[in-house]
């Protein structure tokens, strides 16, 4: 008898266009999920089982163009396929729908309150976040979890996500030179982690401190006539 598998039929990650070739309007769309996704490679070095999409396609539907976040990420999943890594994410491969999606809003809406939270409502999305840089008055993170097929919205900065076991929130800081709010991932305590460029530093520091205490300890030794090479 003829096995069938009707994944067969349908487009391949290989045959699909890896994004809709739309421009991000401006570089918070790129640096903001890029520098979660930065900081989740330290954080999750030893996992293989995670994937966090930058301005990625994702085929949701055989025939419908992918939607493009601009950052998602994906639990249990593998984290490199090839050494080609992934051209796009294509759910009747992965089989996993993304825990989290991440809209950056800028002067051009694109729907991210509309017919994007809609769909990602549909396509079983747990948690939609959406930053807004714009807003003065209201919040700029909003953070809202899937409820019975609603998105409820979320109190708290940073707001954690228990199934994720990271919570998410924003604040002022650097990153790449650029001092302004952006958003990191946290703690249950709500301890801000270490972007990649803090970590950098920090090893800088304790290896200068160390030089310090050394430098220290050679001249107390002189200062009581003992010539410290001669102890090495």
């Amino acid at each position: 008898m003829l096995e069938y598998d009707p994944l067969d039929c349908l487009p391949s990650a290989e045959e699909l266009p890896d994004s809709d070739d739309t421009p991000v309007d401006n570089e918070l769309q790129d640096l903001i999920p890029s520098l979660l996704k930065a900081i989740l490679a330290l954080l999750w070095e030893e996992r293989w089982d995670w994937f966090f999409g930058v301005d990625m396609g994702v085929y949701y539907h055989p025939e419908e163009p992918a939607i493009v976040p601009d950052g998602f990420l994906s639990v249990g999943v593998e984290r490199f396929i090839d050494e080609d890594l992934r051209l796009s994410y294509v759910l009747w491969e992965e089989q996993v729908v993304p825990i989290l999606v991440l809209e950056v809003v800028s002067h051009k809406r694109r729907g991210e309150y509309s017919t994007k939270k809609r769909l990602y409502g549909e396509m079983g999305v747990l948690y939609y976040v959406v930053y807004n840089p714009l807003r003065r008055r209201k919040s700029t993170l909003e953070v809202y979890r899937l409820v019975d097929g609603v998105y409820q919205l979320q109190s708290g900065n940073p707001v954690w996500l228990a199934e994720i076991g990271l919570g998410i929130g924003a604040e002022r800081g650097m990153y790449q030179g650029i001092t302004r709010e952006w958003l990191y991932w946290y703690d249950q305590q709500g301890q801000r982690f270490l972007t990649p460029e803090e970590q950098i530093e920090q090893e800088r520091q304790r290896v200068q401190e160390e030089r310090n205490r050394v430098q220290l300890l050679e001249e107390r030794l002189r200062t009581l006539g003992v010539d410290p090479d001669s102890l090495f």
